[in-house]
């Protein structure tokens, strides 16, 4: 896929992986639709981008809202080319530790808003007879360990999501990658979720010396443009662990089992 000029719809946005992506897509061309909680953010970045692009701020938290007002978005944008749900929330606790409420939290964020933005798009991505939905998942949508098992439950289900949406819309020309990030060096783990559902802010080790978040949207575009179907972008450990769970899961499973890092 060529970039240039193609209508690309990005949450997450004002930050992280999506500011990343913005930047970079920007540059190829392409005219943005950014997405985030924090319209002030989104407007910044979108003068810093040259000021042509559309600013549409909305909370993945409601996804029933987002059913209901997004549809007009659309209406007036006419086309969207690509769209790329990247926002979402992480999570560090332990599953003792947690309320309910916080992977009800998780769901809500990473997944139903997730789907309720996907289903206003994709109507009209085919009713234009092309299109392309990305979804940023996680490494941990791949594998599981401590501390994440509302986070990793929610990833896992895009996970599926997605590999079920691709073989819907295959014969509609519209394509669906899965992207799962390992780490990346972000605010994620600052804006991870405690086991009662507040930033933890604090600092992971293992995204502080995570891949650069520049060279990792450089990577995911490659793929949006090669129009793939799933890719793992991440380093060392963290970009190898499917692999290692898929050929040798009894010794991954020991491995995160002594893991204890959050």
């Amino acid at each position: 896929m060529n970039l240039k000029d193609k209508i690309v719809w990005v949450t997450g946005a004002s930050s992280g992986i999506g500011e990343a992506l913005c930047e970079q897509l920007a540059a190829k061309g392409a005219i943005l639709v950014l997405s985030a909680r924090n319209e002030d953010k989104l407007k910044a970045l979108n003068t810093r981008l040259g000021g042509m692009h559309h600013v549409v701020p909305l909370d993945l938290a409601e996804p029933e809202a987002l059913l209901k007002e997004m549809p007009a978005v659309v209406e007036r944008i006419k086309r969207i080319d690509v769209l790329i749900n990247n926002g979402g929330v992480s999570q560090r606790s332990l599953f003792l530790e947690n309320d309910f409420s916080v992977y009800r939290q998780l769901m809500e964020v990473n997944y139903f808003g997730l789907i309720a933005l996907t289903k206003v798009v994709v109507p009209q991505m085919v009713k234009q007879g092309m299109g392309m939905v990305v979804s940023i998942s996680s490494v941990a949508g791949k594998v599981g360990s401590k501390f994440r098992t509302g986070y990793s439950g929610s990833k896992y289900a895009v996970v599926g999501f997605m590999d079920c949406l691709r073989a819907e819309l295959a014969d509609k020309n519209v394509n669906c990658l899965t992207i799962c990030p390992g780490s990346i060096k972000t605010a994620i783990a600052h804006n991870s979720l405690d086991g009662q559902g507040k930033p933890q802010n604090k600092p992971e080790e293992s995204i502080e010396n995570g891949m650069d978040v520049g060279r990792a949207a450089a990577k995911m575009i490659k793929a949006i443009e090669a129009e793939k179907d799933e890719v793992v972008v991440g380093e060392g450990i963290s970009g190898l662990a499917p692999t290692i769970k898929r050929f040798f899961p009894r010794f991954f499973n020991r491995l995160t089992a002594r893991m204890n890092y959050r």
